[in-house]
């Protein structure tokens, strides 16, 4: 009889954006030049300490030389399970594709495929549908449904991405419902976003079933694991992830690491009118209660609380807990050389955050950023509320 596999823990970030291709060619016209396939793969190894990484760009035509060139060089091979291995890193082939329903607004999902081949096949369907396929984030002249229909016939997942972001996240603009745009028997996973958690996920009880992440959706090489999870599997790859998010045999997303939701960009309503962040108890006013301008955008946490279907949230039995962190770009005070010199002692920052103690930590940074780094894994820091597409800040690193 066959042994079952140990299982192992595993840091993943599943959505990470290419900026350029390796000839220069432009995929995230908003991503960092410097976002490029391999340097990706070199950042979450290297410097990161990510064990599984979702480049959801993969579908541009030259991303996909990008990576033949990779294999065929052999600086990468393809994953046992599916994917790319590099380093001890495995990446995941993705894309980020936006849809628009008749009578409504449009909203991102994110699609991930087994193995290089499936992409390439996918992406010759996709380029049917979309107006420039080498571009990231298109929008998909296709249905939903439709999408869905190609994305599981090649054995694939598909994961609502940001789902609460007033900027194309599917609850934020999109419906009140994801039933309204998916079969969900064939939703694999939901992506939070970084002006949620799971708390407040709660409140629509649709969502009670599915296995929640949180991701970075990285522009640039820096905010490569500023939102992450912690996943057991045997090994990082394709089809051991599928098995986590269905939670079966022993896999499962046993932690998510995500910003405190009042750092995220939407958190709450903004006025365009005077610019304020509306941080109250729950903004009800269709109006600022500042300036009076009805130019609001409506945050995350008031959209929520708009559509649910609960008057308290609810959080799922199997649901893994949801870390308050503060990425460590965020901290006053850890400029690069600091960071660098972390880095030299302790090889990754997911060491730097999980695995180091703040006496170790105060050798190389100082006593002061040693305890902000404490604070920081910990959630412990004060914050401002982000919102209107600005990001909260740290306030105070006082103990």
């Amino acid at each position: 009889m066959a042994l079952e596999p140990k299982l192992h823990s595993f840091y993943c970030d599943l959505h990470v954006h290419i900026g350029r291709t390796s000839a220069g060619q432009a995929v995230k016209i908003s991503g960092s030049r410097s976002l490029t396939f391999a340097n990706i793969a070199l950042e979450a190894a290297e410097r990161k300490g990510i064990e599984l990484i979702g480049i959801i760009d993969s579908h541009s035509p030259g991303v996909l030389q990008d990576i033949r060139d990779a294999l065929e060089s052999g600086e990468m091979t393809a994953a046992e399970g599916g994917g790319i291995a590099y380093r001890g890193t495995t990446l995941l082939l993705g894309s980020e594709i936006e849809i628009r329903e008749p009578g409504r607004k449009e909203c991102h999902v994110l699609a991930f495929l087994p193995d290089l081949a499936a992409m390439e096949d996918f992406s010759s369907w996709m380029s049917r549908y979309m107006r420039n396929i080498n571009l990231s984030s298109q929008r998909l002249y296709a249905s939903s449904r439709d999408l869905q229909d190609e994305i599981c016939g090649r054995g694939g997942i598909l994961i609502p991405a940001h789902i609460f972001t007033p900027h194309k996240g599917l609850y934020g603009c999109a419906a009140e419902r994801m039933a309204e745009l998916f079969d969900l028997e064939r939703i694999a996973a939901v992506e939070l976003g970084l002006s949620a958690d799971s708390e407040m996920a709660g409140y629509i009880s649709e969502l009670d079933s599915y296995t929640f992440l949180t991701n970075s959706d990285a522009h640039s090489l820096g905010k490569i694991g500023r939102e992450y999870n912690i996943i057991e599997m045997a090994k990082p790859s394709f089809s051991e992830l599928r098995l986590a998010l269905e939670r079966r045999e022993g896999r499962r997303v046993s932690a998510n690491f995500g910003l405190n939701p009042r750092l995220g960009k939407y958190h709450r309503s903004y006025c365009a009118g005077c610019g304020s962040i509306i941080d109250e108890a729950y903004a009800t006013s269709e109006r600022c209660p500042y300036c009076g301008s009805p130019k609001l955008v409506q945050g995350v946490f008031d959209r929520i609380l708009h559509i649910a279907d609960r008057e308290q949230p609810v959080v799922a039995e199997h649901r893994p807990p949801y870390h308050y962190q503060v990425p460590l770009e965020f901290i006053p005070g850890l400029g690069k050389a600091k960071m660098n010199a972390l880095l030299a002692a302790f090889d990754t920052e997911m060491n730097i955050l999980h695995r180091t103690g703040e006496a170790e930590l105060a050798q190389i940074a100082g006593s002061q950023l040693a305890a902000q780094i404490v604070l920081a894994r910990t959630g412990q820091l004060a914050l401002t509320s982000g919102g209107g597409g600005t990001y909260g800040k740290v306030k105070s690193t006082e103990r």
